[in-house]
């Protein structure tokens, strides 16, 4: 795991909001899971400074790429949006504990808001390379930003679309939609990532269920090695008690029913 200069295959716009980057990875010697992240530097002045973390959002070994959807919103990934194809981007990686994909697995669901879907493509992608079968609830403010939606279904996944735009997002609304996959499929696992109210949701309805559960947290990380303790959250142990870990080093993935999101 080391800084790397990596050349850009493609950066391109996909939506008003999100980009997409494909970046070489043939040299790279990595071993890269779903749920881990880059931290990626995005001008090469070292303007800004910090790198920003972007999770995986495709892992290509037949073409040893690797590809990352993000959301441009600041100084960083603004600058990030200007490198073009042909140039280089220095990422730092991969970082952190990604999912895990239990052997034997039946059917699993993935719910995922914003650019929450993008951390859940890469584990659709591994669920497909392992023949498991995976239904996937899709969450965003419009229906321009359901980027992966046909990335998931390309990988066999089933795939449920909610917008704010369409009215279909509501908390109660996504409650009954898995309740009703819930019925059609034997669902023996669950991931979330990208929303705090769905994510409570999520852990809600996995407990009463009994069906294991990891959640993917976005936290904003400043050195993203565990040494800052900028990006903390709270787990709960088993015994009560409650132990603060950061985010990119013990996470981002972690156990939900140990996540204190409320």
């Amino acid at each position: 795991m080391r800084a790397e200069k990596r050349k850009v295959l493609s950066n391109q716009q996909v939506s008003e909001r999100y980009w997409h980057m494909i970046v070489d990875a043939s040299d790279l010697h990595i071993s890269a899971r779903p749920g881990q992240f880059f931290n990626v530097l995005c001008g090469e002045d070292n303007f800004p400074l910090l790198r920003r973390p972007f999770s995986i959002y495709r892992i290509n070994k037949d073409s040893n790429t690797l590809e990352f959807l993000y959301l441009v919103k600041g100084i960083g990934t603004q600058r990030l949006a200007g490198i073009k194809a042909g140039e280089t981007v220095d990422i730092f990686g991969p970082l952190g504990t990604g999912f895990t994909l239990r052997e034997n697995e039946g059917t699993i669901l993935m719910l995922a808001r914003g650019v929450g879907i993008a951390t859940l493509a890469a584990l659709a992608q591994e669920a497909a390379e392992q023949g498991i079968r995976s239904v996937a609830i899709l969450s965003a403010r419009t229906r321009n930003d359901l980027l992966a939606a046909e990335a998931l279904q390309g990988f066999g996944a089933k795939v449920y679309k909610v917008t704010d735009e369409d009215g279909t997002s509501g908390v109660e609304q996504v409650r009954q939609l898995i309740e009703q996959i819930m019925i059609e499929d034997e669902i023996s696992a669950a991931y979330t990532c990208g929303s705090q109210r769905l994510s409570m949701l999520l852990q809600e309805i996995a407990a009463e269920q009994d069906i294991f559960a990891e959640i993917a947290l976005e936290e904003n990380m400043g050195c993203a090695m565990g040494v800052c303790f900028a990006c903390v959250c709270d787990i709960q142990e088993a015994d009560g008690s409650t132990r603060t870990v950061r985010v990119c080093k013990e996470g981002p993935v972690f156990s939900l029913e140990q996540v204190v999101l409320a």
